[in-house]
C-alpha cells in the first residue's frame, strides 16, 4: 500500500493557488485511475480517495491543515494504515523549479518548504518520495508569500495542467 498526499491550503480562496499544486495533483491522480469520490476523514484531519495502479493499493489525501501542520495529518493516516515511510509519496510547489517541470527525488530536505518540513518532523524522517512541481517566481523582488497565495495566469494554468496530466503515468512507471 503506498500512500499519495497532495500538499495546499484548503478553503475556496486558495482552490487555484500555486501553493495549491498539490492537490490538483492528487486530483488528477484520482481522475486518471477512476478512483472512487473524495470524502473527510475528520479524526485522519484529511480528505481522502482510495483506489489502485497496477494492482497496488493507494491512498490519497489532501491535508485539511494549515500547510504548516500537513505532517500531523500525513502521520495519522500513516499510522491507521501502517504505511512505511519508503511507501510514501509528496506532491508539493516548488519555487526553484522551473513553471512546467517537475523532479522526482527522495531523501531531500524541506529546501523551505513548510508543508513538507511538517511531515519531516512529524515523521522524524525524510527518507519519502517526493514530486516537485514548479511554479517558479519570474521576479524575486515578488514577496514570495504573495507568490504562492497568488493564483495562476490563464496561461500558467495551461502549462499547470499539462504538467500534472503527465504525473499519474510517470507515477506509475517511476513510483509504483
Amino acid at each position: 500500500m503506498k500512500l499519495i498526499v497532495g500538499l495546499g491550503n484548503i478553503g475556496k480562496e486558495y482552490e487555484k493557488t500555486r501553493h495549491n499544486v498539490g492537490f490538483m495533483a492528487v486530483d488528477k491522480i484520482s481522475d486518471f485511475y477512476k478512483f472512487e469520490n473524495w470524502s473527510l476523514e475528520e479524526k485522519f484531519e484529511t480528505e481522502i480517495a482510495r483506489g489502485e495502479i497496477k494492482n497496488e493499493k493507494i491512498i490519497l489525501i489532501k491535508p485539511q491543515t494549515f500547510m504548516n501542520l500537513s505532517g500531523r495529518a500525513v502521520q495519522k493516516t500513516m499510522n491507521f494504515y501502517k504505511i512505511e515511510t519508503k511507501d510514501l509519496i509528496v506532491i508539493h510547489d516548488d519555487l526553484d523549479i522551473a513553471l512546467g517541470t517537475f523532479r522526482l527525488g527522495f531523501g531531500r530536505s524541506s529546501a523551505g518548504h513548510k508543508g513538507v518540513q511538517s511531515i519531516i518532523d512529524y515523521l522524524g524522517s525524510k527518507d519519502f518520495n517526493r514530486i516537485r512541481v514548479g511554479i517558479q517566481i519570474p521576479d524575486r523582488k515578488i514577496p514570495t508569500e504573495k507568490y504562492v497565495l497568488g493564483n495562476f495566469s490563464k496561461e500558467e494554468s495551461g502549462t499547470i495542467n499539462g504538467i500534472l496530466g503527465c504525473l499519474p503515468e510517470t507515477i506509475e512507471k517511476e513510483l509504483i
